[in-house]
């Protein structure tokens, strides 16, 4: 289970070095090998490699044709890369991707269950924004009997 934010670097090559405490179950879970994508909110999403392979073959069944369909497609799966962490617990993030998300040197790494999101600084802001704003709305349907 992958949760938490952290705020990090990019370095001047576009790595992203993971956590440690992150990267012995990143290593368990998919031997280092991570997949990297496209998110419509403009992050980018971070999977070990066997959680994003049922994704990847849902949206694959869904038809070409059907044009919400070829459009998400075209962003999850066009998008998508597999990254191999480095011996120092470093990623690549392409810059293909790193231009869609708008990240620049800060980042933030969010844990989101079996997978990461990652976002720009700004972007990330702006989420805290939003939900600040949401005030006592927050809680979607299905949640509101939430106690924390």
């Amino acid at each position: 289970m992958f949760q938490g934010a952290a705020a990090l670097y990019l370095d001047a090559k576009g790595r992203l070095a993971v956590p440690s405490r992150h990267r012995e179950r990143l290593a368990s879970l998919a031997n280092g090998t991570l997949v990297l994508t496209a998110h419509p909110h403009r992050c980018l999403l971070i999977y070990p490699l066997p959680a994003w392979e049922p994704i990847r073959d849902k949206v694959l069944q869904a038809p070409s044709l059907e044009q919400q369909s070829a459009l998400l497609k075209r962003l999850l799966i066009g998008f998508a890369r597999e990254e191999e962490m480095d011996g120092a617990g470093r990623v690549l993030i392409a810059p293909e991707l790193r231009q869609y998300a708008g990240l620049e040197k800060e980042v933030w790494l969010v844990g989101q269950g079996n997978h990461f999101e990652l976002w720009s600084d700004a972007g990330w802001k702006q989420q805290q924004e939003a939900i600040f704003a949401l005030g006592d709305k927050l809680l979607p349907p299905g949640l509101e009997t939430l106690t924390l």
